[in-house]
């Protein structure tokens, strides 16, 4: 096993020596092996691994002050600042509902954690079985860097130098053929629908996928939409000040973003949201497939912009901003009315 981690400390680090500005998501793909393996490396050097009570550490983790929640999948990054008030479970699913941190946590995927000093950035960081992130807290020049180092302490494991035990994640169902699903049940339970948090269980019930549901929805419910049009409604959404959520999520984690977005600036493939508490950045060239959302609630029609790459895989989310109970914004349905037909 040390044999196995210092050779792949090796190659690492001379595959940084070439390229001083590489990610180590980056790396570890060109490496061929996974992000938290990586990571696993630079134990004793910046890097401690955490134990398993990853439930405790997050109710813990308020203390921090304001930090930076990331969550990322392959094509967008979802970084937004706050603190973690108010986290609660029921069994493996968890909560942190605020203004500025608002998360859905899926503990299930939490398997390995790590604290990480990387050039004095402190941060937290959780992954899948498989190695992939699931979810990071990075601390800001707002933070308690001495509750960090007493949370670090706390939660440290107790074995350390290991290789990691990762393990592929299951492989999803297959999608049933188009032509065996019924489609006649599965519009009327569409257009039946009470609250949007039921579309994923009136899908799961009809055994598609959420990308196959959108295809097949009842006529009227889906729009499929340009890149263009994406982006322009973004920029907006921005000059209009609409307040409007942005959901991005990993296997472990979906983060949301709620209020108005401002800066908008393109950088090669990326289309990004620089704003001092909310960052998103979109890799357009992942994306293959825009659809407008339309789902009956009890509050009227909820509008949603989804995007998916090409193995139909929920890359963003946009809706305006709303509650429960709480009709669906009319400055956010202007912006929709104004996507061509």
């Amino acid at each position: 096993m040390e044999t196995i981690l210092s050779n792949l400390k090796a190659k690492w680090e001379a595959l940084k020596a070439e390229n001083p500005k590489l990610r180590i998501r980056d790396a570890a793909k060109q490496l061929e092996v996974s992000e938290a393996e990586l990571l696993n490396t630079g134990i004793g050097q910046g890097v401690n691994r955490l134990n398993d009570d990853f439930q405790g550490l997050l109710k813990e983790t308020e203390g921090l002050g304001k930090v930076m929640a990331l969550t990322r999948n392959d094509h967008c990054v979802h970084e937004r600042k706050g603190i973690y008030k108010k986290v609660g479970f029921n069994g493996h699913v968890g909560l942190v509902v605020t203004p500025d941190i608002d998360l859905r946590l899926f503990m299930s995927h939490w398997h390995f954690g790590f604290a990480v000093n990387e050039d004095e950035r402190l941060s937290l960081q959780f992954f899948d079985s498989d190695g992939t992130a699931v979810h990071k807290i990075y601390l800001t020049e707002h933070s308690d860097r001495l509750a960090y180092n007493q949370l670090v302490d706390k939660y440290r494991a107790q074995e350390q130098a290991t290789a990691l035990k990762t393990q592929p994640l299951p492989v999803p169902a297959t999608d049933i053929a188009d032509e065996d699903a019924d489609l006649a049940g599965f519009h009327q339970d569409w257009i039946a629908l009470k609250d949007t948090h039921d579309f994923h269980s009136m899908v799961k019930k009809h055994r598609l996928s959420r990308s196959q549901a959108i295809r097949l929805a009842p006529e009227g419910y889906t729009v499929r939409l340009e890149l263009e049009t994406l982006k322009d409604l973004l920029k907006a959404a921005s000059d209009s000040q609409t307040e409007i959520m942005v959901f991005t999520g990993s296997a472990g984690c979906i983060q949301i973003h709620t209020g108005q977005i401002n800066r908008l600036v393109e950088t090669g493939p990326w289309f990004n949201v620089l704003d001092p508490m909310f960052n998103m950045h979109l890799r357009m060239d992942g994306i293959a497939a825009i659809w407008l959302v339309k789902k009956p609630t009890v509050d009227g029609l909820v509008h949603s912009i989804e995007v998916y790459n090409a193995e139909g895989n929920t890359i963003v989310q946009f809706f305006g901003k709303r509650k429960p109970g709480i009709p669906e914004s009319e400055a956010w349905r202007t912006l929709l009315s104004a996507i061509p037909a």
